[in-house]
């Protein structure tokens, strides 16, 4: 099954941190909790579009972001970086994009992100940023 969310990729940040009383309450960026509140909208959508259930057992996932291409490159180079010659390989870190991902489809597409036995992430560079989730139902053996 796929699923394809026209959002731009946001990476897991480190958590904020304040006080509440004698302890500590953990937060995410407001960044990433926007992120998190948009994709989880945009695969409820298409979840219930599909009457879809969310998937309760093994699954394989693959995981592919497209982010777009910096403004400083010179022409020559933004060809490279959009015909896949030349891959992403600066920050944000890919397992960053997977964490923020996996969290907001956590109890929308999977029940629980436990349910995810094998992963492939790839991050490339596009015009048009936005992510693609494949998910495939293991077979038990």
């Amino acid at each position: 099954m796929r699923f394809e969310f026209d959002i731009e990729p946001v990476e897991q940040a480190r958590p904020r941190a304040t006080r509440m009383g004698k302890g500590i309450r953990l937060y995410d960026p407001k960044k990433v909790t926007i992120f998190k509140r948009q994709l989880g909208m945009l695969a409820k959508q298409q979840m219930l579009d599909r009457g879809l259930e969310p998937y309760d057992g093994p699954l394989e996932v693959c995981m592919e972001f497209y982010r777009p291409v910096q403004t400083s490159v010179s022409k020559k180079e933004r060809a490279r970086r959009l015909s896949g010659v030349h891959r992403p390989t600066v920050k944000p870190d890919l397992d960053n994009y997977i964490k923020s991902t996996s969290d907001a489809l956590n109890g929308i597409i999977w029940a629980d992100d436990n349910c995810i036995v094998g992963l492939v992430a790839e991050k490339y560079y596009t015009d048009k940023p936005h992510l693609v989730v494949e998910i495939k139902e293991e077979v038990e053996k």
